[in-house]
């Protein structure tokens, strides 16, 4: 299977410091390392085109905040905006929402890359785990909205506070029309993943979840690892970013033809990391 999507980490720091980040708890093995991020997305270009590949998505998210890079992300969008407008690239990128403004989400739209925000759900567990952000987030989406004529993608983690208020965070979702990724959170206080997929098949009951084919459990799908996405981060792309803290690496300036992770077979209903490396 070619590849047809990766991610790329603009930086490693965030404005928050939300006490279930799972990249916080990697801060030893994270370190900061100077990456061509353009000569990588000319890469995946001369891939796109070389492999005839119709529609390739390139999601600027990882380790940190995004907007905290927003010239070097703006950068990045107008070096890919030909394949943007002509649709054969999709980009996005998303937002703790503090950051959110009208210049930057202008310019977001009027390049075709769409922005998703990470909401907790109702306030009183939103603010408890991501520092007290709910006004921020709620008003950054009430500028998205203004803008895009929409509702933004949503993304809510799910661990033991919003399993305890799932019919309330459900509730709360029905309000907006746009997709819900719910993702499991992982690490230190992680859940299981059947408290996960029980949470999932409740919440898809009423509101539009994203349930993916290969791409990865943490938000529903089948893990991708060795498939068709790729992770990139501090001068090096990765199975994923939950493989961040493993030796199995290439240089982010590899053609992605020359990228080989050996993936023994498993069950990718389950995450690769949590299959073989836990």
């Amino acid at each position: 299977m070619a590849i047809d999507r990766i991610c790329i980490s603009l930086n490693n720091r965030c404005n928050l410091q939300c006490v279930y980040c799972h990249f916080h708890e990697k801060s030893a093995v994270i370190q900061e390392s100077p990456m061509d991020i353009l000569h990588v997305l000319d890469n995946v270009t001369d891939y796109m085109v070389k492999r005839q590949i119709p529609l390739f998505k390139i999601g600027f998210v990882g380790n940190g905040e995004p907007l905290l890079s927003y010239p070097l992300l703006k950068e990045c969008v107008l070096h890919i905006q030909n394949h943007l407008q002509s649709g054969r690239i999709a980009a996005y990128t998303i937002t703790n929402g503090t950051l959110a403004n009208e210049e930057n989400l202008t310019f977001f739209h009027e390049n075709h890359v769409t922005v998703g925000f990470s909401l907790d759900g109702i306030q009183e567990v939103h603010d408890k785990l991501r520092c007290g952000t709910f006004n921020k987030v709620m008003r950054g989406i009430s500028l998205y909205r203004t803008l895009y004529g929409a509702n933004p993608p949503l993304n809510c983690t799910v661990g033991q506070d919003v399993l305890g208020h799932a019919e309330e965070t459900i509730s709360f979702f029905e309000q907006f029309s746009s997709r819900i990724t719910f993702s499991r959170m992982i690490g230190k206080y992680g859940i299981s993943m059947r408290d996960f997929q029980y949470f999932l098949a409740k919440a898809s009951e009423r509101l539009n979840v994203r349930l993916g084919g290969y791409d990865c459990t943490m938000y529903g799908g089948l893990c991708g690892a060795g498939i068709n996405n790729l992770f990139y981060a501090n001068g090096y792309v990765y199975l994923c970013g939950n493989c961040i803290d493993l030796p199995i690496k290439y240089p982010a300036a590899t053609p992605l033809d020359n990228i080989r992770f050996a993936v023994p077979d498993f069950d990718r209903r389950h995450c690769y990391k949590e299959a073989f490396h836990s």
